[in-house]
């Protein structure tokens, strides 16, 4: 990864640069910020940079992982007597070329590990001390990128100390932590920290622009929501293609119960419709309920002409938006996300899913019809 190939971050990447331009680049070096915020593809293009002044044909070789004088320490779990990274190096490494802001919740998941512990062992250190006794292969600085220090453990910290103390010579300590909180003091009096803030919307935006146009009606709504991660802003990319189904379920009800005042036979499409959504599993009928809720706050924010909190809008098969909105004021918003929170307790409680969803369905015609005061 090249500094053209991370995501904003202007004047962060400004300065890295002028650090290496003008040769003040410090051995030891923290940056603190989430992953999604892009604090490995930073220290990435920073090693870079660095190890390709003294031999630009090794580019290759860094950009795949598998420069000789670039190692990668990272959080793992216990397999046999020992805790180190390189027993897992070949699924992190594929997991990095394919999304470098990639988390160490993603590893986790990549590797079944969500009920194992990660962190980084006193083995870890031990080892890595031994592969920087070496000397560079190619002759220029050997250069370390730990991933989140704040999973080292007490035991690796004191040791890690004095690597840090009396680190070999050329060599370049890059790490990364999502805080400061868990690790020692004594460490990081000595390191540079580098502190990565969040990615503006904008930035996110027109990485989605750019990169996926297919979600370009929705890239304001996911920049605006990611709170500036990267990895929120793919999660909910993922998600979009799901949030379609849940768009039409929502503008079904929607009309149904509009309808239901003047044509009461009409209310038997939500005894259908309550039937269908009760054959979805518990965590989606759950997930369903929230985006209905956020719906109504968001209509009863553009009814009141909060426009620029309003991130979100329905459209689908020729959905009135802004006509939908008039009917969502303050007389009837709490009725409708008290029937929601309802619905919620009732489903979580393993009651019958097909009388909870009718009977939320019609109460809903209800409170659509409820005059604004």
């Amino acid at each position: 990864m090249q500094w053209k190939d991370i995501i904003g971050q202007e004047s962060l990447k400004q300065m890295l640069q002028d650090s290496i331009s003008e040769n003040r680049i410090s051995h030891a070096q923290l940056f603190i910020g989430k992953e999604g915020y892009g604090v490995f593809p930073l220290t990435f293009a920073y090693a870079t940079q660095i190890l390709i002044q003294d031999n630009p044909s090794a580019l290759h070789k860094i950009e795949s992982l598998n420069h000789l004088d670039l190692h990668f320490s990272f959080p793992s779990y216990s397999v046999g007597n020992k805790t180190v990274s390189s027993n897992f190096i070949s699924v992190w490494r594929k997991m990095i070329l394919e999304n470098p802001y990639a988390s160490d919740e993603d590893f986790n998941t990549l590797l079944d590990s969500e009920n194992k512990k990660m962190f980084i062992s006193i083995h870890e250190i031990e080892d890595l001390i031994e592969k920087f006794k070496l000397k560079s292969y190619e002759g220029g600085k050997k250069i370390l990128i730990m991933t989140r220090i704040d999973k080292m453990n007490e035991q690796a910290a004191n040791k890690f100390l004095k690597f840090l103390e009396e680190p070999p010579k050329d060599t370049l300590i890059l790490l990364t932590a999502e805080s400061t909180d868990f690790i020692l003091p004594t460490i990081l009096s000595r390191c540079q920290l580098v502190y990565v803030p969040q990615l503006s919307a904008q930035d996110i935006e027109a990485q989605i622009l750019e990169n996926y146009p297919s979600h370009s009606n929705k890239a304001s709504e996911i920049a605006f929501a990611s709170q500036g991660d990267w990895n929120i802003a793919l999660n909910l990319l993922n998600q979009n293609a799901k949030e379609e189904e849940f768009e039409t379920y929502f503008i079904q009800w929607v009309r149904n119960a509009f309808q239901a005042k003047t044509k009461p036979i009409v209310l038997k499409d939500i005894v259908f419709w309550a039937r269908e959504i009760s054959g979805w599993s518990r965590e989606k009928q759950l997930k369903f309920l929230g985006y209905c809720a956020e719906i109504f706050r968001l209509a009863l924010m553009c009814n009141y002409q909060a426009d620029q909190l309003v991130y979100k809008n329905l459209s689908l098969n020729g959905f009135k938006w802004d006509k939908f909105a008039t009917f969502i004021h303050g007389s009837n918003i709490e009725s409708i996300l008290d029937e929601i929170s309802n619905t919620n307790l009732h489903l979580l409680r393993n009651g019958n899913s097909k009388i909870i969803w009718t009977d939320m369905g019609i109460k809903l015609t209800r409170y659509l019809h409820r005059r604004a005061k």
